[in-house]
């Protein structure tokens, strides 16, 4: 008990995550005689996984994408194509972050890199300071449910790990982001059309439209390319990775020239620090969700759980609530490994599909990085749009609350996150 207190008052003085979670593992197993060794092996297991090639090379690629001028030519491209739509930069913004989201894997750096050109566009074109800022803020988080978001590679790797509820492939979170991840789209577009409907159009031009087309053709078949390639069955996971990876490193690197080969070594060593700080709490975790299981953690938490909760609704709504204030105070990857293991047993023997749960959890936590009072995208636009934070608190409101919408339709209809899925 004065441990786990301990480790507690540790991991809320700043201590890195993955020290906490060793250590509950090690003191665990040595509580319970245990080998400390199964720590090591754990690692072993974890590298003898193929899909996890997939993780540190979309890494590198998002990151290539974030340091190039793609922003910039994913913005003019979709402005070009969709900014005579009435409420179109509010669409272009969405579609742009969206996708921007989807290949870096973090919403923060969507914010950062898109952010200096969406903001003052959505004000050019006559939206309100709040609008713009709530449209900014809120959809950087957007396309975390559209392949190949690494939180949902991340989801299925600890899920496969459990071996609880069945089998769940990368390929099938794939598939059930899809239907979920254009609903919470298309709210927010419809959203942004009906607020710019009275707004002045632009008027569409052939020669604009070529231009920004040709500027990005290089870039234009990367999505075709990847999704293309896994959902045709012609890639594996990691063969796609690879595929992206090496694209965009030409692409970026080679044709546009816009990251000189100098900087490569400095790009990859960033990236390559997510990845190992991801590799090493993934690794870690494995071996504390080892501990809980052979410890009856899981079990016990559904006999609390299920003495007061019997219905699966009711679970439900507590685990969005839940997941919502976990997502104001931890990173997806940190809160991935930490609650999955602890959460997917308990969900199971409520009837509710791992590849659901895994959904649900993704979409709660999309939100919960803007989720007053605490969630890290309010103060990173707070930081990059020089605002004071009750005034990013204020902008994200209405944005919020439609999401929640869409998390509870998510919550309570599972085929939207199932119907693609061969299972169903």
């Amino acid at each position: 008990m004065i441990i786990g207190l301990l480790l507690i008052l540790l991991a809320l003085c700043g201590a890195p995550l993955f020290a906490v979670i060793g250590a509950s593992a090690l003191w665990g197993f040595y509580q319970s005689d245990i080998d400390l060794s199964v720590v090591v092996i754990e690692f072993f297991r974890l590298a003898e996984m193929p899909v996890l090639l997939a993780i540190p090379l979309f890494t590198f690629a998002g990151y290539l994408l974030s340091e190039s001028g793609a922003p910039h030519r994913l913005v003019r491209l979709t402005e070009a194509l969709l900014g005579w739509v009435p409420g179109g930069m509010a669409f272009v913004a969405l579609i742009a972050c969206a996708l921007f989201t989807a290949f870096t894997g973090a919403s923060g750096v969507t914010i950062v890199a898109l952010g200096a050109l969406l903001y003052p566009a959505l004000r050019e074109t006559g939206y309100s300071k709040n609008f713009s800022l709530g449209l900014v803020t809120t959809s950087g988080s957007l396309g975390l449910l559209f392949a190949p978001a690494l939180p949902l590679i991340l989801y299925a790797v600890v899920a496969q790990q459990l071996g609880i509820g069945g089998p769940i492939s990368v390929d099938d979170m794939f598939l059930a982001g899809i239907l979920p991840g254009l609903l919470m789209l298309l709210i927010l577009v419809a959203w942004g059309l009906w607020s710019g409907r009275d707004l002045p159009l632009k008027a569409f031009t052939l020669s604009k439209a070529k231009t920004a087309i040709r500027e990005a053709a290089w870039e234009i078949p990367l999505p075709i390319i990847l999704l293309g390639g896994i959902y045709s069955g012609y890639f594996a996971l990691s063969e796609a990775a690879a595929v992206t990876a090496v694209y965009v490193l030409i692409v970026e690197v080679l044709v546009y020239r816009e990251i000189p080969v100098t900087q490569l070594p400095r790009v990859m060593r960033e990236a390559m620090l997510l990845v190992g700080g991801i590799l090493i709490i993934l690794g870690l975790s494995m071996a504390s969700t080892n501990y809980l299981i052979d410890a009856e953690v899981p079990s016990r938490l559904f006999d609390w759980l299920h003495a007061r909760v019997e219905e699966p609704l009711t679970f439900l709504i507590l685990l969005n609530i839940f997941l919502l204030v976990l997502g104001t105070m931890l990173d997806i990857f940190s809160a991935l490994v930490l609650m999955v293991p602890l959460l997917l047993p308990v969900a199971v023997q409520y009837g509710i599909d791992p590849v659901h749960l895994g959904i649900i959890f993704l979409a709660n936590m999309q939100i919960g990085y803007f989720t007053p009072p605490v969630g890290m995208n309010l103060f990173i636009a707070s930081y990059r749009f020089e605002k004071p934070i009750g005034e990013i608190y204020r902008a994200t409101l209405p944005w919020f609350f439609i999401l929640f919408g869409a998390v509870l339709i998510i919550t309570y209809w599972p085929t939207l996150s199932l119907a693609l899925l061969e299972r169903n």
